[in-house]
């Protein structure tokens, strides 16, 4: 389960979850529960086809409000069904092996697409990017010493992006390879 948390972020639950009804709606069974604090949304693509040739795939998001932001945790199915579907593949007929890769490519783009939506919600909630709480990870919330490159806690990358060398921005995307300010090139 990959679990973020957006400090100083209150976001509208019943609007993210519309917005992440709708990435869903059309291909997943979709449910939404409210259990205590927190409400989660429960989409899956499954028939017994799909479930034979590890293509079906599954999806958990979580939404709890907390005293300081907001904590969102996306969970997967398990790789179990697909890794056995690869095993009686690689034996039987190993053309078959593409079957559960295609259902884990589409088990990655779901979770992706949900991530997308909630970062889109809490940009828009925020004003702009939200930063993670001065020392502490963004993503467990955990805290770290000053300087720290990656979470004692969980692993996760701290620092968000380079900075330029040319005229020292920091960039907001950590995959950026040129400038967003002075178009040079990001070490």
């Amino acid at each position: 389960m990959d679990s973020r948390f957006y400090p100083r972020v209150e976001v509208d639950v019943t609007q993210l979850l519309t917005e992440l009804r709708s990435l869903f709606d059309s291909d997943y069974e979709v449910q939404v529960m409210h259990v205590g604090g927190s409400s989660a949304l429960q989409a899956r693509k499954s028939s017994t086809f799909l479930d034979i040739t590890g293509m079906s795939s599954a999806v958990t998001i979580t939404i709890t409000p907390e005293s300081a932001g907001t904590r969102v945790e996306i969970g997967m199915q398990k790789w179990l069904d697909k890794a056995a579907v690869a095993t009686v593949a690689l034996f039987v007929f190993p053309p078959l092996l593409a079957l559960p890769a295609i259902g884990a490519y589409g088990q990655y783009k779901i979770t992706e697409r949900a991530w997308k939506a909630v970062e889109a919600h809490i940009t828009a909630k925020g004003g702009g990017y939200v930063p993670p709480l001065p020392g502490r990870c963004g993503n467990c919330g955990a805290a770290n010493s000053v300087g720290a490159d990656f979470c004692s806690g969980c692993g996760s990358k701290l620092h968000l992006g380079a900075t330029c060398g040319g005229c020292g921005a920091v960039q907001s995307d950590p995959e950026a390879r040129f400038c967003n300010r002075c178009g040079k090139a990001v070490t």
